[in-house]
């Protein structure tokens, strides 16, 4: 009599006692246990479908177990064979495009006639640094007007050093293929007057990854002019460049580095936001240095300019050659100057 009692119990119904079942056939006991049978089906059809577990129901509706906006909390379930195959090809396909590019990277630098192969840059910091004016650049409110930042150095402990070339009177194909076989980094600021007979060379070198800035449209030395005649050299050469190249750019580098209050005033009011000088010069035939210890300092920013034959001895990709093999055997890497901005 106890063991009906425990089926009951187990079953949907559970409402009959002790005493109801002592007073029923054998009949009607089994009759009654075929319907707690059907009644403890019905029970888990109706809590499987409310889950989302019935084959069809939630998972078709994007909210089975498991889903986003899934309701039941339900870890996802681990990692099968087939994850963990494809996790691997991922690694795989990732160490050999890493190993193609160093392939390719020894070779450009043998093709190109370096002493070793250029450093990969760290990645840029993700919380740009601080850049303030250099003691001694400093103009009159330069802080108080929020004015452009003279500076020549980046503040980082990185081992980096940012290349930035000027004017854009040299436009030597070759180069732009050794910077990009090499995969070098650099800064451009151009000026009106040399590049005007050839936009689509700097087009070019825009859509391999460069940024191109303003140097005026004349080049000329702009604390000598008015405020009106600064301003008409900056701003101008800010609508030659969206003009022609999508973009008014943030940096501007006055001619000669030479500037005075005017000059900076000018240059915000037409979009700057910096104004970048230099701590050393490479030539195709020599270094020359700001500081005194005539050496390379993290983040110190490099000139050059766009010169061939007709202007120095030698061409642009000698004077990269010059570049590539100090910085790499001083132990400094190439960084592009914008990703620290």
């Amino acid at each position: 009599m106890g063991s009906v009692v425990q089926n009951d119990k187990n079953g949907a119904s559970g409402a009959y006692g002790a005493a109801d079942t002592a007073r029923t056939t054998p009949a009607s006991r089994a009759a009654r246990r075929r319907a707690g049978i059907r009644g403890g089906i019905a029970m888990l059809a109706l809590t499987a479908i409310g889950s989302g577990c019935v084959q069809g129901g939630g998972a078709e509706r994007g909210g089975g177990a498991g889903s986003p906006g899934s309701e039941s909390g339900a870890a996802a379930p681990p990692a099968g064979p087939a994850d963990a195959a494809d996790a691997a090809d991922a690694r795989r396909e990732q160490a050999s495009r890493l190993q193609a590019e160093r392939t390719a990277r020894i070779a450009a630098a043998r093709r190109w006639g370096l002493k070793k192969v250029p450093l990969t840059a760290p990645a840029p910091p993700a919380q740009k640094p601080r850049i303030t004016t250099r003691d001694g650049f400093e103009v009159d409110g330069h802080e108080e007007l929020g004015l452009p930042p003279v500076f020549t150095r980046i503040p980082t402990r990185q081992k980096v050093v940012f290349l930035t070339i000027d004017d854009g009177a040299e436009k030597d194909p070759a180069f732009l293929r050794m910077m990009s076989e090499l995969k070098v980094p650099y800064t451009a600021f151009l000026s009106d007057y040399v590049i005007d007979d050839d936009y689509a060379y700097f087009r070019e070198m825009q859509k391999r990854g460069v940024t191109l800035n303003n140097h005026t449209l004349n080049h000329p030395y702009l604390p000598g002019l008015s405020y009106r005649k600064q301003r008409h050299e900056i701003c101008g050469m800010q609508e030659v460049l969206r003009e022609k190249y999508g973009k008014r750019p943030a940096l501007f580098r006055p001619p000669f580095g030479n500037y005075n209050r005017d000059t900076l005033i000018a240059a915000k009011s037409c979009g700057v936001k910096y104004a970048p000088l230099w701590a050393e010069e490479v030539f195709v035939d020599r270094w020359e240095y700001r500081e005194w210890d005539r050496d390379l300092h993290p983040g110190d920013i490099v000139l050059s300019h766009f010169r061939g034959k007709g202007h120095w001895k030698g061409t642009m990709p000698d004077m990269i050659r010059r570049f590539l093999n100090k910085v790499t055997e001083k132990g400094y890497a190439v960084a592009l100057l914008e990703d620290y901005l």
